[in-house]
């Protein structure tokens, strides 16, 4: 990415919404989806998100918190959404939430809500620098700073670990 492309670009452009209607051969014995059919969708919301906040490729690299609320049922349509929170120099957490919505009742659940964090990667699939987030809205820059925080604990949670060895 060239210098005139890391203007800051806003959270809300990344956006991206993913959907699907859960089918019998996605579900368990009793009738609950399997958590990996919804990771896959998740992580595939998630890298466009990455993506368009990025403007090329980019590539999972954890998956830092999933959280499970409550199972979804065979028959229900399943819609991830997914927003760029937190940019680094190469690296973007991206924030999930996982609505589940019974068509006949109209019902919608919030049942999972994730957060993935991804690299941009060139052509060489080498780490590439990432336009900072415009931080003009008030609700944006509390999810920057809420990313910021779960870095800098991760990074100080590795040393720590580290030394312990």
């Amino acid at each position: 990415m060239t210098n005139s492309e890391l203007t800051p670009r806003k959270p809300s452009n990344s956006i991206t919404v993913v959907s699907e209607l859960m089918m019998p051969n996605q579900v368990n014995n009793l009738g609950h989806v399997f958590g990996g059919e919804i990771l896959s969708m998740v992580d595939r919301a998630a890298a466009v998100a990455a993506m368009r906040h990025s403007g090329g490729p980019c590539v999972t690299v954890s998956i830092d918190r999933v959280d499970f609320k409550e199972p979804i049922y065979t028959g229900e349509l399943v819609t991830c959404t997914a927003r760029v929170r937190f940019v680094g120099s190469t690296s973007m957490e991206v924030g999930v939430e996982v609505l589940a919505e019974n068509l006949r009742t109209s019902e919608k659940r919030l049942t999972n809500s994730c957060l993935l964090t991804f690299v941009a990667i060139d052509e060489k699939h080498r780490p590439c620098r990432v336009a900072p987030l415009d931080l003009s809205d008030p609700e944006d820059e509390r999810r920057f700073r809420e990313g910021k925080r779960r870095r800098e604990v991760r990074e100080d949670l590795d040393k720590e670990l580290e030394q312990a060895e």
